[in-house]
């Protein structure tokens, strides 16, 4: 481990690695994930790019997805793994502000954006014949543009806090990033006013797009329920448990996590429950909507087919 001096702005990232062979067999794990994350969700946007049956507004909200996911698991794992293999621990304070802030941004903007592909099949489901009018590119626009906006401020403002606060002269944290809460437990004086803040700011932008997401299925469900199609039912049934897996995969420990009082919480457990929302979920969406989906896999088939001919 490097050499840390007491005085240094820095802090000191304790890791997720312990320094044995299970270590390095995790590190090449996550390396592995990270790596299917990029090529999984760089190819999902490129294949919605490239294919014109998958210029529809669910699937514009879903490019939108795969580049939150990008950028989310690219904040965190390359800092991760730079720092196991150069042995070093210590990241600077602005470097903290930054990954705090971009970590906090994507947080709130992809569980808005979760939100908005909810209301994109409720709409689609419970209002077909409306859906071309309330469903518009302006409004995915618009709905998109929102939860970057709306997480963007939400995060200058945790991030801005934490970077003014007096801490001691220990700034291990103890954590694989600069999670705010857990620079919080180094703080020299008392931020119950901030974690009230938190758990006002999960609750708004987790816990009520997520029982917004369960009413409005509660509703699709019991719309798909009374169709007469089987065709029509199996589709519905298919795109709406595709949602519902992320959904979970991202809201439930995340809810858990932010919603527990700091004296319930324990960093090993914040950071199993944090690789599931920063790591394990970014790499999921992308094979669950490939798997899961019909359209995807045939615009997969459809692109392969042309990139061949054009080879040809």
């Amino acid at each position: 481990m490097e050499n840390y001096n007491q005085t240094s702005t820095d802090f000191i990232l304790l890791g997720l690695f312990p320094s044995s062979r299970i270590g390095l067999f995790l590190f090449i794990l996550i390396v592995l994930i990270f790596l299917m994350a990029l090529f999984g969700n760089l190819s999902m946007i490129l294949l919605i790019f490239l294919d014109t049956h998958l210029h529809t507004p669910m699937y514009f909200l879903l490019s939108q997805l795969s580049l939150m996911d990008l950028t989310y698991i690219s904040t965190i794992v390359p800092k991760m793994a730079y720092n196991f293999l150069y042995g070093k621990t210590s990241i600077s304070f602005i470097g903290c502000g930054i990954q705090s802030f971009f970590f906090l941004t994507i947080a709130g903007a992809e569980g808005l954006l979760l939100a908005s592909m909810a209301y994109d099949r409720y709409v689609a489901i419970c209002f077909p014949l409306h859906y071309p009018i309330q469903i518009t590119r302006r409004v995915c626009v618009l709905l998109i543009i929102g939860s970057w906006i709306m997480g963007s401020i939400n995060s200058c403002a945790h991030t801005t806090y934490a970077l003014h606060i007096p801490y001691c002269r220990s700034r291990a944290i103890n954590h694989f990033f600069c999670d705010v809460p857990a620079m919080l437990t180094l703080a020299c004086m008392d931020t119950w006013v901030y974690e009230y803040t938190v758990f006002v700011s999960t609750t708004v932008f987790l816990l009520l797009p997520f029982i917004g997401i369960a009413l409005s299925y509660g509703r699709v469900l019991h719309a798909v329920y009374r169709m007469n199609s089987a065709e029509g039912k199996k589709k519905a049934y298919s795109t709406c448990s595709t949602h519902l897996t992320v959904v979970t995969f991202y809201y439930a420990p995340f809810v858990y996590t932010y919603l527990r009082p700091r004296s319930l919480r324990s960093p090993t457990e914040d950071k199993v429950l944090a690789v599931f929302y920063t790591i394990l979920t970014p790499v999921f969406n992308p094979i669950i909507y490939s798997l899961r989906n019909k359209e995807v896999m045939g615009a997969s088939r459809r692109v392969i087919q042309r990139i061949c001919f054009v080879k040809m």
